[in-house]
């Protein structure tokens, strides 16, 4: 579904920056700001500070100067309130809403398939008038800490577009790329790296050979549940050998 970023006159050069930024992370890049309070916001050295890379988004945005040019091609209109309106469109929660948005994008016998999406977003000062809200569909409220609700712009814009992308389906976390050439050690590798280190904590003291109870069958057990690879065995041979050095040192 075609999703548009709308930003009414906008005071700060740096939150266009990151509201683009946060678009781009999630796949989105229609922005258009209402109005800014800088003619030339979007080549403001704040505004590509904060962009961080999104240069993109804000080279194709676009500034207008009425509401009627902003939102046209869009659908349907969620503005962004964090206080309810006892008049207006219904106060929703993200979640719930965008996802009755993209049962909406099926279409039904009684509806066409909803086909763009606009999230409107008010000034940092004044956040959006009464009136610019009842020109909306609905009145996206973002659950907060009841004691504390203030959300920057950008934050806010970040958070739905995060919401509207898992409900379009989200994007799949990249794996770390599998090591396929570490082998496993095998069981005379483990026995002779734990005969090495036998040796070693009876050489600093840590073992007592006439009592050394159960210390070396427990380290065999940690080891095996560890599922050592050959070059952790190394490493742990390693660490032996620099003990045996020390003691030589020590005691030449």
């Amino acid at each position: 579904m075609h999703t548009r970023f709308i930003l009414l006159n906008t005071s700060h050069a740096g939150n266009v920056g990151a509201v683009a930024r946060a678009m781009k992370v999630m796949g989105f890049e229609d922005l258009v700001l209402v109005k800014p309070r800088w003619p030339d916001v979007l080549t403001r050295i704040e505004a590509l500070e904060r962009a961080s890379g999104a240069d993109d988004v804000l080279r194709q945005a676009r500034i207008v100067q009425d509401w009627e040019e902003a939102v046209d091609g869009i659908e349907h209109l969620c503005a962004t309130a964090m206080t309810p309106r006892d008049f207006g469109p219904p106060t929703v929660e993200p979640r719930a809403h965008f996802a009755d948005l993209v049962r909406q994008q099926q279409g039904s016998a009684e509806q066409p398939p909803l086909r763009s999406l606009g999230l409107v977003f008010g000034s940092e000062r004044y956040g959006m008038f009464n009136e610019e809200v009842y020109r909306c569909h609905a009145c996206i409220s973002i659950p907060t800490n009841p004691d504390y609700g203030s959300l920057n712009l950008a934050s806010a814009a970040q958070v739905l577009a995060y919401e509207w992308r898992q409900a379009l389906g989200g994007f799949q976390v990249a794996e770390a790329p599998s090591v396929t050439s570490a082998r496993r050690a095998d069981a005379g590798q483990i026995e002779g790296m734990l005969a090495h280190w036998q040796q070693m904590l009876t050489g600093i003291g840590y073992l007592d050979p006439a009592a050394p109870k159960k210390l070396m069958p427990r380290l065999q057990q940690l080891f095996h549940r560890a599922g050592l690879h050959e070059e952790e065995i190394h490493i742990l041979r390693g660490i032996a050998r620099k003990m045996q050095q020390c003691l030589k040192d020590r005691n030449p």
